[in-house]
């Protein structure tokens, strides 16, 4: 399962009010790259695949391919504004080990 705060489902809710495509939900995804082995991924969907994990959090519809699914079961995406800086936070359990940018992961 895949837990988001109510401030990343009203940030994504935003970004799927102003898209100019229809949105069938927001893929979540983990790829190699980063510089601590992984990195996430996160883009609006039209469409689902075969190899999708579809789950609905809040009347969000999310989906995750095969592979990523155990890297981030179990993880909470939160949306920061600051004055610094404004992103997707992930508290991963599944994480061993993250770079300072949390952005990136090892497991």
């Amino acid at each position: 399962m895949i837990n988001m705060t109510d401030n990343a489902i009203a940030a994504v809710s935003r970004f799927i009010a102003s898209s100019t495509k229809p949105v069938l939900g927001l893929r979540i995804r983990v790829e190699g790259g980063g510089c601590s082995g992984f990195q996430y991924g996160m883009k609006l969907e039209e469409e689902a695949t075969n190899e999708d994990e579809i789950f609905e959090v809040s009347g969000l519809k999310m989906l995750v391919d095969a592979n990523s699914l155990p890297l981030i079961e179990g993880v909470i995406i939160d949306y920061v504004e600051s004055m610094e800086a404004s992103g997707f936070k992930f508290e991963n359990p599944n994480a061993s080990n993250s770079c300072g940018c949390g952005k990136s992961f090892s497991c």
